[in-house]
């Protein structure tokens, strides 16, 4: 187990900075502007040996309606409970607010573990915030620069006091070590259709910020959960609009976050709004998923506020068929998040498609398919007449499953029947849910015993 570090403060102190400094890498959205994060985003942090989990939060807002600011608050106070160490970042060049005031009495109320922060001391223009921080009794304060990494080693001594000891390592030669790494799941859609719901409706907790408002969630948050003893990293993202519709630096960055979550994605789950299923910007995202290269389940969420679902679905699977021919295959999940009707099918879905994914074909059913489909439809003649020959194949890779032909005149065969033959693999195969590269290279087989 490691220790659970929970970054805290008011709004725009530099608590995301100092949350990318311990991570190492820019997770989190960084932005002037007040407010930026809002659902709990967590990472594995490194300081010199040591390993922590750091949970960045938002702003601590004195709200406790039902308001946006109040859910931001609650989801701050879940992470509170759970932490071994709570660093209460405080602004140095703005000096002590009474919100800084307010929220220090809450947090020794609370009697939280808290070691005081005083962000933004690089230089001197720092110093006296610094001094006024003694005032908030809550013990010396830490002088750092998140942004410029000046300080952060301070923080080594806290965190390894609530550090557990580490277990003995039993098998120093590596034997019997088990691959564990977690299923990269993205959740992704347009704004509004529920992926948060969806999120929270998996785990069951609220662990994400939902609500009417579109547009809540801007970062990428991962939330490590098991499903049948697999680890899943379910990654909800930002609605993704039209790119003409994008507006301001940090839609930006949220969008721009929710196209790396699916690049470093294995499987995506494409969320529909039953109501308004597959339109232009779904076409989009999906067309965006396949390119990459990455497995899709698609999701219909709200399915509980669809009257005829037989022509609901036959309208779907004919807007696909029209508009998204190289989705063919894509396993189709109906559901409802908030009631959770239809949620136990989606997980065997991604994990099929997971499945495919990952899947290699020995070569010799590669050869055998090859040998059929040219039996049941050979490729058209090529632009002056002359035969193309198909003559062998073979599986490079896998993730998504990748097949090269080799053959006299590859160039000249037409999309068409690179569809037929792409549509042929994952049908011999049953490949459901994941793109197929087809790849052609001139030149005959290379495994040919030469006389």
């Amino acid at each position: 187990m490691l220790a659970n570090v929970v970054i805290v403060g008011r709004p725009n102190v530099g608590k995301s900075t100092l949350f990318n400094r311990l991570v190492g890498r820019r997770e989190a959205l960084v932005d002037d502007s007040p407010g930026v994060t809002r659902d709990r985003r967590e990472g594995e942090g490194r300081l010199a040996d040591l390993s922590f989990r750091v949970v960045d939060t938002a702003g601590l807002e004195d709200a406790f309606d039902d308001s946006l600011p109040a859910r931001m608050r609650r989801q701050t106070e879940a992470a509170i409970d759970d932490a071994d160490l709570v660093l209460l970042v405080v602004d140095a060049r703005a000096g002590i607010t009474p919100l800084d005031e307010h929220f220090a009495d809450w947090l020794r109320s609370r009697g939280a573990n808290v070691l005081l922060i005083a962000n933004k001391c690089e230089g001197r223009a720092g110093e006296a915030g610094y001094l006024e921080a003694y005032s908030l009794g809550l013990g010396e304060p830490v002088a750092l620069s998140a942004e410029h990494g000046e300080g952060i080693h301070l923080l080594y001594d806290a965190i390894a006091a609530v550090s557990p000891e580490p277990p003995v390592d039993e098998a120093e030669d590596g034997a019997g070590e088990v691959d564990d790494r977690a299923l990269q799941l993205a959740i992704v859609g347009r704004p509004n259709v529920g992926k948060s719901t969806l999120v929270n409706a998996l785990v069951g907790s609220d662990r994400l910020l939902t609500g009417p408002e579109a547009g809540i969630t801007r970062d990428a948050i991962s939330v490590e959960w098991e499903y049948e003893g697999q680890r899943i990293a379910l990654v909800d993202t930002a609605g993704m609009r039209r790119r003409a519709r994008v507006e301001g630096k940090l839609e930006k960055l949220s969008v721009g976050n929710s196209l790396t979550a699916i690049q470093y994605a294995h499987v995506a789950a494409l969320v529909l709004d039953a109501e308004q299923m597959l339109e232009k910007q779904d076409l989009a995202i999906a067309r965006h998923i396949i390119d990459e290269g990455r497995a899709m389940v698609i999701v219909v969420n709200k399915w509980d506020l669809v009257e005829d679902h037989a022509a609901a679905l036959r309208t779907l699977r004919d807007r696909m068929e029209i508009s998204l021919p190289q989705g063919a295959g894509t396993p189709i999940v109906t559901l409802s998040a908030a009631t959770g009707r239809g949620l136990d099918r989606l997980m065997p879905a991604v994990m099929q498609a997971y499945e495919s994914w990952n899947c290699r074909v020995p070569t010799a059913s590669l050869n055998a398919w090859l040998d059929g489909v040219l039996e049941r439809h050979p490729p058209p003649l090529a632009a002056n007449k002359r035969p193309i020959r198909l003559r062998y194949v073979t599986q490079p890779k896998a993730r998504p499953p990748t097949v090269v032909l080799f053959g006299n005149r590859p160039e000249d065969l037409p999309a068409s029947y690179l569809r037929y033959l792409e549509n042929s693999f994952r049908e011999e195969f049953d490949l459901s849910g994941t793109p197929i590269r087809i790849q052609t290279r001139k030149g005959a087989n290379p495994y040919h015993k030469k006389g």
